[in-house]
């Protein structure tokens, strides 16, 4: 006996009659008639005895009905564990992301997810790029979330962006009366950079070009965040990518659009042996509507 012949068998002892199982199963009684007589064959035994017009259980019915009945809770629970996994009330999200990232749009990606999962499980890390590949690879965690990552092919783009650049610097600093920065404005200021070592600090050698020569830059740190910092404390004038700066979050600094055609990679990457959840699949799509929102309001 197959699955939908053991249901109907059970629904037909459970009901009393054909067409009590049929009401059900939402079936009609003569597709219910013909699965009973399938189950019979397949089972190889005499389940029912017409008298009077009804159908009585035989011993052996009953006794095979208490195995299959048995046996039904936990096709019950399957099925409502099924349920659970595609609209699931209580999950568990693990995601790595880059620092520029964090405090707009991942942050706000994550408080959009618990709106429809209240009971989510969620932990984020911050951490830089290389980190965020190791983390995938040794599937720690899932997914993760990069600016510039560093490609591997054992990792998969699941949404890519592409990010400028902005210029930030305290309200009194003197190219805060400017509507737009380019290159050659910061020569003889200090600029917080970033190691040439990283790809960041690389996009930032390509974007001021020849005018980096006249920048003053003694200053350094490894994220557009931490720059940021540094900037509203008055260290000096820094560019960092547009995410950083999202939503306005850091008081007392002045942003401006920065002159460049540099363009910096953001993608949400994930282990390309591991497929992603319902949840995780979710948390694509917060995340890529938090981003289209702050594209729009960007423009």
């Amino acid at each position: 006996m197959n699955l939908r012949q053991m249901e109907v068998f059970r629904a037909v002892m459970f009901a009393g009659g054909v067409k009590s199982a049929a009401e059900l199963l939402h079936v009609s009684p003569p597709a219910i008639s013909k699965v009973l007589a399938q189950a019979g064959r397949a089972s190889g035994l005499v389940l029912f005895e017409r008298v009077k017009g009804r159908l009585i259980p035989t011993p052996e019915a009953h006794a095979l009905y208490a195995e299959i009945d048995q046996l039904w809770h936990g096709v019950e629970k399957v099925r409502d564990t099924s349920r659970a996994l595609a609209q699931p009330t209580h999950a568990s999200l693990r995601l790595v992301c880059s620092a520029s990232l964090a405090p707009y749009l991942v942050s706000r990606a994550v408080a959009r997810l618990y709106e429809q999962v209240p009971r989510l499980q969620c932990r984020v890390q911050v951490v830089a790029p290389d980190i965020i590949n190791q983390s995938l690879l040794e599937r720690s965690t899932h997914p993760g979330i990069a600016l510039a990552p560093q490609e591997h092919p054992n990792l998969a783009t699941v949404k890519g962006y592409q990010c400028g650049l902005a210029c930030v610097m305290r309200s009194d600093h003197p190219l805060a009366a400017r509507k737009l920065v380019r290159p050659a404005d910061l020569a003889g200021m200090r600029v917080i950079a970033s190691p040439e070592s990283v790809p960041f600090g690389q996009t930032l050698r390509r974007a001021f070009g020849a005018a980096g020569a006249q920048m003053h830059r003694d200053f350094e740190c490894t994220s557009s965040t931490t720059a940021c910092w540094f900037a509203q404390a008055g260290v000096g004038v820094a560019v960092v990518d547009e995410v950083a700066i999202a939503g306005g979050l850091l008081a007392g600094l002045e942003v401006r659009p920065f002159r460049s055609t540099e363009k910096l990679p953001v993608k949400i990457l994930r282990n390309r042996y591991r497929p992603m959840s319902v949840t995780e699949q979710a948390f694509v799509q917060v995340f890529d509507g938090v981003w289209q929102e702050m594209a729009r309001n960007t423009r």
